[in-house]
């Protein structure tokens, strides 16, 4: 059916009027003369538009005739109707002759890679490595060796247990499965000691191998050493050893900001302006004023890559620009309600640095109200593992 309509644009069609009391016969015996009636909209139980192949179109009459329906062309579309559109106009033509055999050309090119499967590991970064090991934006399909590039990002890469690779169009399809985090192998004959890689008070500490040098309660700035990586005996004197303990502790995360009760807040006005570009490969080409015409705005960037139809990309990208205009006003805050809403910010903030929320046990907010300004400090403390190696040079 897809392949149907690509022809019929080449070949041309037009919209038709169908007006008659036998509707629904005069589709049936479409349907049994294999024309294709495409896009088909119902008015009334009388009326029908639908779009029909300029040779299909020729067969409707007799059609039309037993059915005793009335048929008139509402419009004309297709590349034979544009071509005698713009029959006068020579670089019109030469240009869209020019489009065609571009396309053609590029169809020989990746300009699009889509990852699929990746959760821990950024989009990015797949990226990158995909790069070095030769599939790119631009390259020529027939220069892609598949098997090559999943066997050395396969080798380069210990997060990723299985990749394919698959080229439809001009796109390359990349689905990846990752490997899941392999257990830390201890190496016995590698000394060293167990240092606090943060500051916190610790909470817990279990000494598999080692001597320990902190105690529950004490509290440990990053660096300090936790556990020492030897074992002393009466009779056997130092024996170094891997040190290895399950540590635990209450971490600190602070943060602090200050602002006045009266402020200047930014209020959208509804106006915007759109502004479009065009990306050919790394060169692009403005279509607009690089001056905006308001003053103060916030400015939105999306990007879209061009595709004739699935799977085939173009080497062109349409950036849209939406400067969307807005005014300072002055707003006065109570009190309450700045510490409110100062409070709210920083906890955002510090939800994104901390790791494990689920093991918030507490937070703390502090205020300080002096000369038309407020005060917010929020703490939140969080039991976490605590430790990392630190080798000892004998």
């Amino acid at each position: 059916m897809f392949v149907r309509k690509i022809l019929n644009y080449f070949t041309g069609y037009v919209k038709i009027k169908v007006e008659g009391f036998f509707i629904e016969r005069f589709i049936n015996m479409c349907i049994s003369k294999k024309i294709l009636l495409m896009n088909i909209e119902r008015e009334k139980s009388t009326i029908m538009y639908a779009n029909v192949g300029v040779d299909d179109y020729k067969k409707l009459k007799q059609i039309a005739k037993k059915t005793k329906s009335q048929i008139k062309i509402q419009s004309k579309k297709g590349l034979p109707f544009t071509m005698y559109k713009y029959r006068k106009r020579k670089i019109f033509l030469l240009l869209f002759i020019l489009a065609i055999i571009g396309t053609i050309i590029s169809s020989n090119y990746i300009w699009n890679v889509e990852i699929i499967g990746n959760v821990k590991i950024s989009t990015e970064e797949i990226m990158r490595s995909l790069e070095e090991s030769g599939l790119t934006i631009g390259t020529s399909k027939n220069d892609i060796n598949t098997n090559y590039i999943i066997n050395k990002i396969r080798l380069s890469r210990e997060d990723i247990a299985w990749i394919g690779i698959s080229i439809k169009g001009t796109n390359a399809v990349v689905k990846i499965k990752e490997t899941n985090k392999a257990p830390n192998i201890i190496d016995e004959n590698k000394y060293c000691n167990i240092i606090a890689d943060k500051t916190g008070m610790i909470t817990k500490i279990n000494v598999q191998n080692g001597t320990a040098v902190v105690k529950v309660g004490d509290i440990v700035k990053e660096g300090d050493i936790l556990v020492n990586g030897y074992l002393e005996g009466k009779y056997t004197g130092i024996r170094y050893v891997h040190g290895t303990a399950d540590i635990e502790a209450k971490i600190w995360y602070t943060k602090k900001e200050k602002a006045p009760l009266t402020q200047q807040i930014p209020i959208q006005t509804g106006n915007e302006e759109k502004k479009y570009s065009i990306k050919f490969k790394k060169n692009q080409i403005n279509l607009f004023k690089t001056l905006s015409k308001f003053e103060k705005y916030d400015t939105i960037n999306e990007n879209k890559k061009i595709m004739l139809f699935s799977n085939f990309y173009l080497p062109i990208e349409i950036l849209k620009t939406t400067n969307k205009e807005y005014k300072l006003q002055e707003i006065t805050y109570t009190e309450d309600e700045l510490i409110q809403i100062l409070a709210e910010k920083l906890k955002t903030e510090l939800l994104q640095e901390i790791k494990e929320t689920n093991n918030i046990i507490n937070v703390n907010i502090n205020t300080n109200s002096e000369n038309e300004y407020v005060e917010v400090e929020v703490t939140y403390e969080v039991l976490e593992k605590m430790g990392k190696e630190q080798e000892i040079n004998i």
